[in-house]
């Protein structure tokens, strides 16, 4: 079989086409060899770490394998002609270590986008190698822990459309690289520095910013100064966030506004907005107004009626007053309506019930009264209703939806039965219906099909009835548990179930039997629990010493009896700030084991925070205790309060000096029991204490000089026990009235208004002196067994002495002798006669 001339040339001409087509088709779909090895050489760079990214979570460089192309890879984007990389996209990759200055990322010298967001870059400096990528339209580091100085080498980049660096961990930016950065990037359509360090930044050098600029982000920059006008009136300017930079001043204009700004936000700035008709008129087209604690200078919201393309007004925190206008129904698209925290009154508006898009209303913090209008409960898409702290009276209407996420009522002034229709919100995540004391009823087992809650707070009310015993293991996304100040009966939910998420667990206040369950310990997270004022009959719970992040402790006002007789595990309550077991029927020794691990009361902490869920940040512990001798609510815990209270209990024996180990304490309670022997000297190395409550016990001996150096000490009581000799005197001592030391018939001092002779003064007891060490009293290296020779000597020479007085019948250089000495004294005990008493040295 043979071919034709014409037949080969068309061969050989479709064989040249195959090797066209195929180095095509090569060079289209492999990335050149030294991409892909700098590629997997940064891969190798880096740990894979979920908790790296928050936002979103796709670890991207697992797809990268040796021998595969690049241009394929998750992320990766290429040339097709060169093959080299040209995009970059690793957001939300989980991406955890250090970015140095040799990373082979920076020989990708021909990217044009980059997007290393949402990772863990672990306090990584941002490079000045950054500023290589000559052709780079985009460059995003949102939320990467970047820290350190912005170099000034990202102003070389002069392509570049768009620049985020926001979110990171206080990076700084000095003026000069603003300077250049204003100067250079003369494309720039978004730029975001929020949370970029810019204190140092005159905000007029933003003056110049590019003419192109579409986005605007500085929010929380520490900005302060006038920010320049000119930037409100950029032609293309369609969003601007200069929110949180408190020092920034300035004017917002009422006319020449960018027709296509969609998106404004000055909230917690000092920029003056007044609120009018010809400022309404230019903003049309806006669709988010955040202005929440702003300067805003006229408040008529009617105006606002005309603002028809708005999904979100935000005007809380501004001080507001007369009601709410009517207008505000006209705004049809609005889902988000954010008017909190300022002085509305009235009744809530029946026009906000043609709202029916809307998905979030905020208003509690105002002055709203009359009744809960019934719409509210039938918009279809609400999801979110905060009307806490307000004047609102009467029932809560039936749910006509089950849209509902967020709902707190509290602090109002509610009454009647909790609607069967809440216990139907399947997506129900937060439930808080607190302090509105005539919210009657049971609590409806149907609470425990709420698979999602996490916050459950029915606090102080009059509700009645068993608690559900599901509600120790109906949801293990539940953080906060808050019954307390109820009229429950029942015993505590007996099973908790395992891996659970209960932080707080609250059920004070109320009537509740039987024993406290051991499945507690399940709740590994639990940071406060409180089950005191109940009628628990148990003895003390020692397996709670496990679990390894409790705080407070309250098992105050119960049927508790038994010992307490320390830790049985290592590490037993070490976490522990407030420890109260008071009002029960402990008896014998007090728990000195515990003394020696609650290791949180040995330190100060200088963290001035609240107390407050991990798992729902925005709301904080409440507790209620007895401080400083008044029953106090405290509806915000400091991180700070250190309390042990064991009082009104039958404990016996005497005070350990291992309680001077805890010198962290505030507050110290062990008054009504059965306490004895001295008080101890070291009480005074607690020298953080405010109250110090010793009465109503059998304490004998002297009161110690050293709680004269109890400088923050503002409540002693020792009152009721058997205390004799003077009551110190200094600084705290003089402002302490003489019902705190009644009961000692053999105390003295002006607070008492009984005089101290020399004999009380100066006569020896032991709680004066360190009870380890003798010397300290008189003096290094002469102690009490120094002391008894001494007696034992003088004992023999009197007796001695007696013996030649009657042997001799009174001899009389004898007599003249005792006699000189004898009026000697007698001059000195009449100089000293209308003292209260003479002072230690």
């Amino acid at each position: 079989m043979g071919f034709s001339p014409l037949s080969l040339s068309q061969s050989l001409s479709f064989i040249m086409f195959l090797f066209h087509f195929h180095s095509t088709i090569s060079s289209s779909h492999f990335c050149a060899p030294d991409q892909s090895l700098s590629l997997l050489q940064f891969k190798e760079s880096f740990s894979i770490n979920s908790s790296a990214s928050g936002r979103c979570q796709h670890p991207k460089t697992e797809s990268w394998k040796e021998g595969t192309d690049c241009c394929l890879w998750d992320g990766v984007s290429c040339d097709m002609k060169t093959g080299h990389v040209t995009a970059l996209d690793l957001s939300c990759s989980m991406l955890y270590g250090t970015l140095h200055s040799n990373s082979t990322l920076f020989s990708l010298h021909h990217l044009q986008k980059l997007d290393l967001s949402d990772n863990d870059f672990n306090n990584s400096h941002i490079s000045p190698r950054f500023g290589q990528f000559s052709n780079l339209a985009l460059l995003n580091l949102n939320s990467s822990v970047f820290a350190g100085q912005v170099p000034s080498e990202i102003s070389h980049l002069s392509k570049l459309v768009s620049l985020d660096l926001s979110g990171n961990y206080d990076p700084s930016l000095e003026p000069i690289s603003l300077a250049k950065l204003v100067r250079n990037l003369t494309e720039l359509r978004e730029l975001d520095l929020s949370r970029v360090n810019m204190s140092l930044v005159a905000p007029n050098s933003l003056t110049n910013l590019s003419s192109s600029l579409s986005s605007l982000s500085l929010w929380g920059c520490g900005l302060q100064g006038k920010f320049p006008g000119n930037i409100f009136l950029l032609p293309k300017l369609e969003s601007l966030d200069m929110s949180y930079n408190n020092r920034l001043t300035g004017s917002f204009p009422s006319s020449n506004l960018s027709n296509v700004l969609s998106s404004l936000d000055l909230s917690n700035t000092r920029i003056s907005v007044y609120l009018e008709n010809d400022l309404i008129s230019n903003l049309k087209s806006l669709e988010y107004m955040y202005l929440r604690n702003s300067n805003i200078i006229r408040s008529d919201l009617a105006p606002l009626g005309n603002l028809t393309q708005l999904i979100l007004l935000d005007f809380s925190s501004n001080n507001f007053i007369g009601e709410i206008p009517s207008l505000l129904g006209n705004l049809v698209q609005l889902r988000y309506l954010k008017l909190d925290s300022n002085k509305f009154m009235g009744q809530i508006p029946d026009s906000l019930g043609s709202l029916l898009n809307l998905r979030t209303l905020s208003l509690y913090g105002n002055l709203f009264n009359g009744t809960i209008p019934s719409f509210l409960f039938a918009l279809p898409s609400l999801q979110y209703l905060d009307l806490h702290n307000n004047n609102l009276i009467g029932n809560i209407s039936e749910l006509q939806h089950d849209s509902l996420v967020y709902l707190d009522l509290s602090n109002n002034h509610l009454l009647g039965p909790i609607p069967s229709s809440i216990f139907k919100q399947e997506n129900l995540e937060v439930l808080i219906l607190a302090s509105n004391s005539k919210l009657t009823g049971e609590i409806s087992s149907s609470i425990c099909k709420l698979r999602f809650l996490r916050l459950l707070d029915l606090s102080n009310n009059s509700l009645s009835g068993s608690t559900p015993l599901c509600l120790g293991n109906f949801s293990n996304m539940l953080s906060v548990l808050h019954l307390g100040m109820n009229n429950l009966q029942g015993t505590i939910p007996s099973i908790f179930s395992k891996n659970n998420s209960l932080e707080y667990l609250n059920l004070n206040g109320n009537e509740l039997e039987g024993k406290i369950p051991p499945s507690i310990i399940s709740c590994t997270l639990l940071e406060v629990l409180d089950l005191g004022n109940n009628k628990i009959e148990d003895t003390f719970p020692y397996f709670l010493e496990t679990l390894p992040k409790l705080q407070i402790l309250v098992l105050k006002s119960n049927k508790l009896q038994g010992f307490v007789k320390g830790p049985t595990t290592y590490n037993s309550f070490s976490k522990l700030q407030i420890f109260d077991i008071s009002d029960n029927n402990f008896s014998e020794s007090l728990p000195t084991g515990y003394f020696n691990s609650l290791e949180a009361m040995m330190t100060l902490d200088q963290n001035m925070i609240y107390m407050g869920a991990i798992n729902y940040s925005s709301y904080v512990y409440s507790i209620e205790m007895i401080w400083k001798g008044v029953k106090t609510k405290f509806m915000k815990i400091q991180s700070t309060i250190r309390v042990l209270d064991l009082s009104n209990n039958n404990f016996t024996g005497e005070i350990p000096k291992v309680i001077e180990k805890l010198k962290a304490l505030q507050q110290l309670n062990l008054s009504h029991n059965s306490l004895t022997g001295h008080i101890q000297s070291s009480l005074g190395n607690l020298t953080n204490l405010e109250s110090l409550d010793l009465s109503s016990n059998l304490l004998t001996g002297r009161i110690p000089m050293q709680l004269e150096g109890l400088t923050f000490l503002a409540i002693l009581n020792l009152s009721h026990n058997q205390l004799e000799g003077p009551i110190p005197s200094g600084e705290q001592f003089n402002t302490f009235n003489a019902n705190l030391f009644e009961g000692n018939l053999g105390l003295c001092g002006f607070q008492v208004l009984k005089e101290c002779y020399d004999d009380e003064a100066l006569s020896l007891s032991p709680s004066s002196f360190n009870e380890e060490d003798d010397s300290t009293l008189f003096g290094e290296g002469f102690g009490w067994k120094a002391v008894t020779m001494g007696y034992g000597c003088g004992f023999v020479f009197g007796v001695a002495t007696g013996y030649v007085v009657f042997r001799t019948k009174k001899p009389s250089w004898f007599l003249r002798m005792v006699e000189d000495k004898w009026n000697l004294n007698s001059k000195k005990t009449k100089k000293n006669v209308g003292r209260y008493g003479a002072r230690r040295n």
